[in-house]
């Protein structure tokens, strides 16, 4: 995915109200801010990205749907962090009682906090040093489990919400959703 990054952190200051309507007035454009205020332009992805992300969504709606824990989020949903910055990962997921919170006229805007779990997918465009940034970002912000899965290396950096990484070599593997997601497991084959 190609990304744009418009500097406008001195020049323009968006409330996130205003940083839903331009996304919401944009939709051609995938549109995030970082923690500085800028604005990300991200192009739509590839058939290839955008057909693995749906089995990724598919796979945790369908274990969401079983077990009832939470809400499921796809790549369209955005997450105010606490750090100030709007991000919107592949996939993400959030407990119940965290969806609750919010009235529901808050559920229709981008929700003021970090997701438990979120998974990001690498595209041949994507830099995998930009995703790490975003992947540590995500963690730093409260993220209790997230995956990094990179279809063009044949790997998966898994991160946990008390610091310890680890990187997965092969796409033969099953990924757990731990402790996070009980009983949620992927196989990584059905993104090959």
């Amino acid at each position: 995915m190609e990304l744009i990054l418009l500097n406008t952190a001195e020049i323009l200051t968006l409330t996130d109200d205003e940083l839903f309507r331009l996304c919401a007035a944009n939709r051609n454009v995938r549109i995030e801010r970082d923690r500085d205020g800028n604005l990300i332009l991200m192009s739509p992805s590839g058939s290839n990205t955008s057909a693995r992300n749906s089995i990724l969504v598919a796979e945790l709606v369908i274990w969401n749907r079983e077990t009832n824990p939470g809400k499921v989020f796809d790549s369209n949903g955005g997450f105010i962090l606490p750090n100030g910055a709007m991000r919107a990962p592949d996939a993400a997921w959030i407990p119940t009682a965290r969806w609750e919170q919010f009235s529901p006229e808050e559920q229709e805007k981008f929700l003021p906090l970090c997701p438990d779990f979120v998974v990001e997918l690498r595209s041949p465009t994507d830099r995998l040093a930009d995703l790490q940034l975003k992947m540590a970002e995500w963690m730093e912000n409260g993220c209790r489990l997230a995956w990094l899965i990179d279809p063009v290396e044949k790997q998966v950096f898994i991160y946990r919400g008390d610091g310890l990484r680890s990187r997965v070599g092969s796409f033969d593997t099953v990924l757990s959703g731990e402790e996070v997601l009980p009983g949620f497991t992927l196989a990584l084959q059905a993104l090959r």
